[in-house]
């Protein structure tokens, strides 16, 4: 039995353009959010944890900032199966919402006792927005492009690193930190209005009636899961060290990280467009394990970078390999698995957030249980904290030793991730090449 779509019943009389619009202007704002907290997350450190306990403070404040990922895969999960009933347009006005509250939230936390307890729920309520806003942009742009996802979620993807590259660059500048976080403010209230203006559609399972127990069956195939582990691993591999970045190379590199973040940020742009090419020459999957070899050379790179060109040469290789990863992901889904629907993408993004909150903490244990080794214990790491107050630049010298050595550390520990993924990914291409090549699935061209 075929299902009643909740808008529209076919793509007629959608504005595309207006509506990719609509979507890029979404995911600037989750980009911006996302650098812009990378960038004062030592500002966030300082004020906020160092004064509780500076031998953890790291620890701390990467927990704080897993919480937004723990809200993506939350509402994703949730919000994304909801796209069939509830309608794209709510959702996304939702989203708008959430990322409003959360940001301010995060600019007028208290300094005291209850500050973490705020951080913690403005870093929930912008995850919760990212979430509802990739719920929704993914199976539009699936649906209105149906003979070409890969691609245009790349491109549209593109605009990922489009926002970490104006959040970052506003991360550079001597603002406060607070004045930084209000400038994600501006595009969440213009994508609101936007809203308004548009009418949605239906998703692409709804219009070709496949039904609700198909779309649980497909989500739920041995196929499907094995494409969400792979998630884990990649999502982990691109985003929690682009999280980190500022905070463990300022120190080794000897040049602000989250401008090395906007470098990455300018090449993801650009070579996103470029995307489609790409992949029906190698096919996704094929596409997925040349990332996957190139992501794990440059962390490994990244993890003995100690001078500003070393830090450029192993981001650039790093940044081409975790490029095409997101996007390119979420399109295997929508071609391999296009019966799934929003479930099947809600699933993909859930899942890939889940991981970077469980990663992003353990990147910041090993980088405080590295610094504290590295000064020879906790007492002796106490001391040299407790010399920066009193010493010159010869303490100032021994501690960013220190935290030079974590940072090697904590980029070999996530450098394993994207290294699994070389060998399944290439078994994978392997059998697709065995059974005649990558086919991709379009619901709406099988149901004409």
């Amino acid at each position: 039995m075929k299902e009643k779509p909740v808008a529209a019943p076919s793509n007629d009389g959608m504005d595309k353009p207006k509506l990719f619009l609509l979507s890029v202007i979404a995911l600037v704002t989750a980009g911006m959010v996302f650098s812009i907290r990378g960038g004062v997350l030592a500002d966030l450190q300082k004020e906020f944890f160092e004064p509780i306990n500076a031998v953890t403070a790291a620890t701390m404040v990467t927990k704080v900032a897993g919480y937004a990922f723990l809200g993506f895969a939350v509402s994703v999960l949730i919000a994304s199966p909801l796209c069939d009933f509830l309608g794209m347009g709510r959702l996304l006005t939702l989203a708008g919402a959430l990322h409003i509250l959360g940001t301010l939230a995060t600019i007028f936390a208290p300094h005291n006792a209850s500050a973490n307890m705020v951080l913690s729920l403005s870093m929930i309520s912008v995850g919760l927005a990212h979430g509802l806003v990739e719920a929704v942009i993914n199976p539009l742009i699936a649906t209105i492009y149906a003979d070409d996802k890969t691609h245009r979620l790349n491109v549209l993807h593109a605009w990922w690193p489009g926002g970490i590259i104006i959040g970052g660059l506003i991360s550079a500048t001597p603002l406060p930190w607070q004045a930084k976080m209000a400038s994600a403010l501006i595009p969440a209230v213009i994508y609101v209005i936007m809203i308004i203006s548009n009418r949605f559609p239906a998703t692409e399972r709804v219009q070709a009636g496949v039904s609700n127990e198909e779309m649980i069956r497909t989500a739920f195939s041995p196929a499907f899961i094995l494409l969400l582990a792979c998630m884990m691993l990649t999502a982990s591999s691109e985003l929690a060290p682009g999280q980190w970045v500022d905070t463990a190379l300022s120190k080794a590199a000897g040049f602000k990280g989250i401008l090395l973040l906007v470098y990455v940020s300018g090449l993801m742009f650009v070579m996103r467009h470029f995307a489609g090419s790409l992949a029906h020459r190698l096919s996704p999957i094929g596409l997925l394990w040349a990332s996957c070899l190139m992501a794990t050379l440059g962390l490994f790179m990244l993890s003995q970078a100690h001078s500003g060109l070393t830090a450029i040469v192993a981001a650039t290789i790093w940044g081409i390999g975790v490029c095409y990863m997101w996007p390119t992901m979420l399109g295997v889904t929508s071609e391999r698995f296009a019966k799934g629907g929003a479930l099947a993408l809600g699933l993909m993004g859930s899942v890939g957030n889940l991981a970077i909150y469980f990663a992003l903490p353990a990147i910041g244990r090993v980088y405080d249980a590295a610094k504290v080794a590295a000064a020879g214990g906790e007492m002796a790491f106490k001391a040299a904290e407790a010399a920066l107050k009193t010493g010159g630049p010869a303490a100032q010298t021994t501690m960013d030793s220190f935290l030079a050595i974590a940072s090697t550390k904590s980029f070999q520990f996530v450098a394993m991730l994207p290294a699994v993924l070389i060998i399944v990914f290439g078994l994978w291409w392997l059998s697709d090449k065995a059974k005649g090549g990558y086919k991709a699935e379009n619901l709406l061209a099988d149901s004409e």
